[in-house]
Order: structure tokens, then sequence, then C-alpha cells
């Protein structure tokens, strides 16, 4: 025998998934509690975010070559920016903009480099923040994804492969290139012609000759310049003598360039395992123009914004 019972109908729930939340960066419909957009597989609590604030925030893209220190990079400025309130004062937008800064310096800490950033979009780590210079009223809300270097590979050679990176560059208000320095210096060219193809894919992206990427400032960094002193001195002339097609494409494809050195590491051992091989080990941590490049590209936006 069963014994009868009210249920209440809760039919006032649907009303929820009538109305879409549409996704920050591919403007896709999701329902109200999608944690990722079901098209391009963005963080949904961006969209959730930006409605909250006044000011739309600004995109920034970290891009490079897989093994070209985009985790290291964007882990150390993150904390390094919430070290130096005198400088910059940053405040995080939600608890996941804090796991790239947490997962960098845990690891850094016990003598290793982070873990590779993986090629699913939906497991990279995102950055919401909040930025204002002690000396200016106004506040800079920022969005910064450290993706996948073999992602942002595959998304150049094969365009809307990831439709993630494709939406957010198009987007962006302007871009950190990643280039090893050692490589260059070894004489291997395979960073500097994946970063000539991607600065092609870029203009290509957004051709309009007065808001496209021709007019975006581009910030180009030579990483891991602490083992490479003559990059730190003069990064110019060192894209001049061994990233010669990438100084000359940005010298004609692009108006607001500039080069930078930067090195997070003051020391690098190798350690052999069975099954890794050799394995980098840093000894010491000692950043160097980690927030220049930033700097100089927030200044840079904030001018595009005064001018619209």
């Amino acid at each position: 025998m069963t014994r009868n019972m009210i249920q209440p109908l809760e039919s006032y729930r649907l009303a929820q998934y009538a109305v879409p939340i549409h996704c920050y960066l591919c403007d896709a419909e999701n329902t109200f509690d999608a944690e990722l957009c079901t098209h391009c597989l963005a963080p949904m609590a961006l969209a959730h975010q930006a409605a909250d604030q006044k000011t739309e925030p600004r995109m920034l893209a970290t891009v490079g070559a897989s093994s070209a220190g985009k985790t290291v990079y964007l882990g150390m400025l993150m904390d390094m920016l919430s070290r130096l309130p005198t400088r910059i004062r940053t405040v995080t937008r939600g608890a996941f903009s804090v796991t790239l800064q947490q997962n960098t310096v845990t690891a850094l800490a016990h003598r290793r480099f982070p873990d590779k950033t993986a090629s699913e979009p939906d497991r990279w780590n995102w950055v919401h923040c909040q930025l204002r210079r002690p000396n200016r009223q106004e506040s800079v809300e920022l969005i910064m994804p450290d993706m996948a270097g073999e992602a942002i590979v595959e998304e150049v050679d094969h365009p809307h492969t990831y439709r993630v990176i494709g939406a957010f560059l198009k987007k962006s208000a302007a871009v950190i290139a990643l280039v090893d320095a050692i490589s260059l210096r070894e004489g291997h060219r395979d960073h500097d012609y994946f970063t000539m193809k991607l600065l092609s894919y870029l203009a290509e992206l957004d051709n309009d000759p007065k808001t496209g990427w021709c007019q975006r400032p581009v910030a180009i960094v030579f990483t891991k310049a602490d083992q490479c002193e003559s990059c730190f001195e003069d990064p110019v002339a060192f894209a001049k003598a061994h990233a010669t097609g990438l100084w000359q494409q940005c010298q004609e494809r692009f108006q607001r360039h500039r080069f930078f050195a930067a090195g997070v590491v003051g020391a690098v051992a190798y350690s052999e395992s069975m099954l890794d091989g050799n394995i980098d080990v840093p000894l010491r941590v000692e950043p160097r123009g980690i927030i220049q490049p930033f700097e100089w590209l927030l200044d840079e936006t904030t001018k595009d914004q005064k001018t619209r």
C-alpha cells in the first residue's frame, strides 16, 4: 500500500532556465547554472561577474608556443602584482582567479616548474582582476587566461579548432607574445616561425584599419632571458640578430609594438629521470622584467579607452 502525499510543484524554477545567459566571449546562449559555455568552453563566471561591473573588462592575451613559459610568467606576474600595492593595486574576482598564482608559486617553492597546461579548455586557469594605480581614480577590469601552447599552435594552423581562442583573441585589447630566448640563441627557429605565424593569424583575425590588430599594442617578450644576459641588455638588438623575420613582421604590420626581456628563475639545474629524462630544476626565484611589458600594455590600452 502506498500513502498519498502532497508534492508541491516548483515550476517557478523553470523560469530561470527560460532566460539565457550569454557567454562573455562568444555570446552563445547558456543556462543560468552552466559552469562552462557550451559553445567555446569559456567559464560562465566571467559573464556573471562582468554583468555586475560598471566598466567593461579588458582582455589581455598571453600567447606563445609550448614551453615558452606562459604559465610561469602569468603566475609570477599575478604574484608580484599582489605584493606591490604601491605600484598597482590588484583585487582578484572569483576564487578561480587565484589558482594560477597559487600553483606557480607553490611549484617554484618546491624547486620545480608548474605542470604543463592541458590542451582541454575546460582545464585552463583564468584570471579576472581589478587593477588601479595609486595616483589614479579609474580602475581597470582585466581578464587573462593561461591557454595551452599546443592548443594555440593548433588554432593558428587550423582556425576554428579551438573556438575559445579565436573568440578571445578577437576581443583582446592587447597581446603579450612570449618567445624562448634560449632556443633562439642556440639557433633553433621554431619559436621564431611560430610567433610569425601567430602575428599573421592576429592580423587576419581582425584587419580593420582603425580598430584591428594593426592598431593594437603588441609586446614581444623574450623569456628565460636570465640565462641570456645580452637579451636583457638590448632586446631589440637580440630580435634583429636571432629573430629577424619576427622583427621585420612587427615593423611592417604592427604600428604599436615593443620588445622586452624577462626571467623568473636566476639559475636552473638538470636532473635525470628514468621516466621523463632530463628535468629542469629552478634553483632560486629571481624575477626580472616581469611587470614592465604588462605596465606598457596597460598604459597603451588606457590611451585607447580615453580616445573612444
